[in-house]
């Protein structure tokens, strides 16, 4: 079918992708950090931000029906005006006495963000042909990266200095989220005036019945279960990223809690800067020179360097848990390290998600992947807050090196299969 809309791409691609990343980063990062400097313990702090990600791991169950049911453009912008009141609404909820209600916004914010993402990809699809698909590609990741480093950069380095400068943490805190709902709202507005109308988009919901979606679900489910090596194929999902899956939930606070309690010692403000931001940087140059190494030499040459890459820095934080270092540059160092490090490493495991997805079905399987995906990095984070409060910070970086061994293990049995 020819795809033919009126407004440019560039009117509504960057700012469609930067709102598909802010809500992510704000459920999955900002409400860690929340939690935690509203004095939430490590344990528990690690297992209720794990369970909030769960829309994210499920979201291929429901994917299906937002091709039925209403347009692409429709959920998009229902979605958007949902995302923002809950935020909203987590303003006025960081006053309560209790943590119940933000929870219940934050997943509401992420059952609504992780539809958002379905009805986004998909609109990509319909409003632009294969051309402009492949050549607004870039643009639209560029986007959800600088996303990236507004959400776990400039909104958390805000909350650190309205924290300061307030003495009052959940006001702060408040503040924060009331700017992410207002740029929220302005973007929900705009895309309800910009975004396109492709008229397939608007014949979707008729041409196809919840029985047929159903039917073509199961299908690709069940084949996807069938192909060959699927096991090894789940094993390297889940147990690839398990040095950072486990440590990722108890980086802000072995960053915030106090030197005597085995932390850093740092500020919230801090943590923005060189975490979210100067780690977030590095974390993305490490992605694209691991894409351009995979372009050049192949993955099966390059996934043993991307696994060392990726597990290896990680030393990098049990260094600092027996150090305990202050100098702010020593820190920032270790951070961009480790991120670059992960950066590039972490290149292998998406392109092997998209040599596994090959095939017929490749959209509805590679949706399958990314729920692995997430899995992997809840699945630990439900006892990483546990673990550390058992074994202490340094502990708990050790047995993060031990689990070096998983990638490892996973990584020479897939590169074997490699063509």
């Amino acid at each position: 079918m020819q795809k033919s809309v009126s407004k440019t791409p560039w009117l509504w691609i960057p700012t469609l992708y930067f709102v598909e990343g802010i809500p992510y980063f704000i459920v999955n990062t900002i409400s860690l950090i929340m939690f935690k400097d509203m004095g939430m313990d490590n344990g528990t702090l690690a297992l209720l931000t794990s369970l909030i990600s769960i829309p994210w791991v499920i979201k291929p169950l429901w994917s299906p029906f937002v091709d039925i049911f209403r347009s692409k453009r429709w959920w998009i912008v229902t979605m958007q005006f949902i995302m923002l009141a809950a935020i909203a609404l987590v303003a006025f909820s960081v006053r309560l006495t209790t943590f119940t209600v933000t929870l219940i916004l934050f997943i509401i914010a992420a059952f609504a963000s992780a539809t958002h993402d379905i009805a986004a990809d998909g609109f990509y699809m319909i409003a632009l042909d294969e051309r402009r698909q492949s050549a607004f590609v870039g643009i639209r990741s560029t986007f959800y990266r600088i996303a990236m480093v507004f959400g776990q950069g400039v909104l958390v380095v805000l909350a650190g200095v309205l924290e300061k400068r307030m003495g009052d943490i959940p006001a702060a805190w408040s503040v924060t989220m009331l700017v992410s709902a207002g740029l929220l709202l302005l973007m929900a507005l705009y895309h309800a005036f910009i975004l396109p109308r492709p008229s397939e988009d608007r014949s979707a919901a008729t041409v196809r019945n919840a029985s047929d979606v159903a039917r073509e679900f199961g299908a690709a489910f069940s084949s996807f279960f069938r192909k060959k090596g699927v096991w090894l194929a789940i094993a390297f999902m889940l147990l690839y990223r398990l040095p950072e899956a486990f440590s990722v939930k108890m980086l802000f606070p072995f960053f915030k809690d106090p030197v005597q309690d085995g932390g850093l010692g740092l500020s919230t403000d801090t943590f923005g800067l060189v975490y979210g931001t100067f780690g977030v940087i590095a974390l993305l140059a490490g992605g694209i020179l691991g894409g351009l190494a995979a372009a050049r030499s192949g993955l099966k040459r390059c996934i043993w360097p991307m696994a060392l890459s990726l597990a290896l820095p990680c030393s990098v934080y049990l260094f600092m848990s027996i150090f305990q270092p202050s100098n702010i540059w020593v820190v920032g160092s270790c951070v961009v390290f480790d991120q670059f490090g992960y950066g590039f490493g972490f290149s292998a495991y998406m392109l092997y998600m998209m040599h596994f997805s090959e095939g017929p079905l490749k959209t509805s399987h590679y949706a399958i992947c990314t729920a692995f995906m997430a899995l992997s990095m809840m699945l630990p984070g439900l006892v990483a807050g546990y673990l550390q409060e058992a074994l202490g910070y340094v502990g708990f970086f050790i047995l993060v090196m031990l689990c070096c061994l998983a990638t490892f293990f996973v990584t020479f049995f897939v590169r074997r299969r490699l063509p």
